[in-house]
């Protein structure tokens, strides 16, 4: 129903791991993404590459885009490293 009104992405934030550094929430996010068939972003949690190696496997789900703050800022995260991937 969500696409009908024209939503083709979200953002999915566990506002609870929002900057805690603490992973993504991935049951809660893959649930998400397996009943929208919407593309998502996820946020919340994320502090480094093994996170980002476990949201890539929700990539057939539609988490195809992510959001990292506070790892950055701390240097949990190296861009570098990232862009490499």
């Amino acid at each position: 129903h969500w696409k009908k009104v024209g939503i083709q992405r979200v953002v999915f934030t566990d506002i609870s791991r929002d900057g805690m550094l603490s992973g993504p929430n991935m049951e809660a996010l893959c649930n998400f993404a397996r009943g929208t068939g919407l593309k998502i972003v996820a946020s919340g949690g994320v502090s480094s590459m093994e996170d980002l190696e476990l949201l890539k496997t929700l990539e057939a789900y539609g988490v195809d885009q992510v959001i990292s703050g506070k790892a950055i800022y701390e240097g949990k995260l190296d861009l570098k490293e990232i862009f490499k991937c």
